[in-house]
């Protein structure tokens, strides 16, 4: 039977093989065990030695790498992960998971792109297990990890807040009595199997998703007061590294036109490089609402907007809003985090401005049918900046005769491109 750790990390068992779990140290040396397993697993791919990982190490690259790949639609092959579906992984597969989310959460902020792509990645892996898992062992593994999650109670409606609230689930597809959730089969008295089931298989994945996040947010509290382990670190760096190089991108933004490109981080001029670094009160709020905002959603979605003069919406390079507010918006916040003291502990107005110069009004976070209450604004001239914002205003040399940060981010492509740099992520371009 299928362990119930390899798809609820946060089960008390789970919990206490971690904490038996030797030095940090030894997950980036081989693990012959770990090999075997992989070796042996039905269907997997054994072509290419570097597509197996031998370590703890490796597995949480892997792990990633598999999900960026499968989002991306690009490249993916997906007989090189069969092992991430076999059970008798189970063990290191927990270990890797408190690894990841332990270095993400000591290098990264809670609202940083990389530990959206790692919460993210758990609800993938947990949707995927479920649904391979045989059907007469899965009543009762859902079972399990329910009473794992949820204390061994019937949950309240209320306690599936947070689900709620971000529409991962409606709480016209629960199934109620007195208020509480019906998630067992057995205690409906000839009621729909099927119904609770696939409630069953919606709420695990998002309610294992949101404990990840919460934990992640433990970890960066605890970070701030004890230096992590070096080698979280450098695993965190090495997983930054793969994201910035894999991340999804789609092959058109809308119907025929503009291709959103991948962000050039080198390429960003000094005063946006100096805003996201962090900026001290007094110059916060120009920062990250009116010059970053615009710049970074520009230049991730539309950075030919001076070149073609077309007004555009969001939604046209972004139709679902997946760049925006797991690339875009985790970029942003980050910076305010940076800030000194950071923008939204003492100003969380600020998101609600942050959203409205992307175009979706005075709200919280950005939704569809929210979009054209406001106008999606570009980022400051440079002579605005030298202006309101003089000490992010750090020129060098590209910086002459440029007009704006996102003209800058332009021409340095444009250069890299030119001196033959191929890493550079490609331009806008018209089909």
């Amino acid at each position: 039977m299928m362990p119930t750790i390899f798809i609820n990390p946060f089960s008390q068992e789970a919990k206490e093989l971690v904490k038996n779990t030797g030095d940090l140290n030894n997950i980036i040396e081989d693990n012959l065990y770990l090999f075997h397993i992989i070796e042996h697993t039905s269907g997997q791919k054994l072509d290419d030695d570097s597509r197996i990982p031998r370590s703890i190490w490796e597995l949480s690259i892997k792990r990633i790498e598999w999900y960026l790949q499968k989002k991306g639609r690009q490249k993916y092959h997906p007989g090189y992960y069969r092992f991430l579906f076999n059970p008798k992984l189970a063990e290191f597969d927990v270990i890797t998971f408190y690894v990841l989310a332990q270095a993400i959460g000591a290098r990264f902020n809670p609202n940083s792109r990389e530990a959206r792509v790692f919460i993210e990645s758990e609800g993938e892996l947990v949707k995927e297990r479920l649904s391979r898992t045989e059907n007469h062992l899965k009543d009762n593994i859902s079972t399990s990890i329910l009473e794992e999650l949820l204390d061994g109670e019937k949950p309240h409606w209320t306690q599936l807040k947070k689900l709620l609230e971000n529409r991962k689930i409606k709480l016209t597809e629960l199934i109620l009595e007195d208020g509480k959730v019906i998630l067992d089969k057995k205690s409906q008295q000839g009621r729909t199997q099927h119904i609770i089931d696939s409630i069953r298989e919606k709420i695990i994945p998002y309610l294992i998703m949101q404990e990840t996040e919460e934990y992640i947010h433990k970890v960066h509290e605890m970070a701030a007061k004890i230096e992590p382990h070096h080698t979280l670190l450098e695993l965190a760096d090495k997983i930054r590294e793969k994201i910035s190089q894999q991340f999804f991108i789609p092959k058109k933004a809308v119907t025929g036109t503009i291709r959103a490109s991948r962000l050039d981080f080198d390429a960003f001029p000094p005063c946006i490089k100096n805003t996201i670094a962090g900026v001290k009160a007094g110059n916060r709020n120009d920062a990250i609402v009116l010059l970053l905002t615009g710049f970074i959603s520009y230049a991730r979605l539309y950075p030919s907007i001076f070149k073609d003069r077309k007004p555009h919406k969001v939604s046209d390079f972004d139709p679902n809003l997946d760049i925006t507010l797991n690339e875009i918006l985790p970029l942003i916040y980050e910076a305010a985090d940076n800030c000194e003291p950071p923008l939204f502990q003492d100003d969380p107005q600020e998101k609600f401005n942050i959203t409205a110069k992307l175009g979706f009004g005075l709200h919280e976070t950005p939704s569809l049918e929210h979009e054209g209450e406001s106008k999606w604004y570009t980022p400051m001239s440079c002579e605005k900046i030298k202006i309101h914002l003089p000490i992010l205003c750090k020129p060098d040399k590209l910086c002459e005769k440029i007009q704006n940060p996102l003209t800058y981010y332009n021409r340095k492509r444009w250069e890299k491109k030119e001196k033959g740099d191929k890493d550079i992520p490609r331009s806008n371009t018209r089909r």
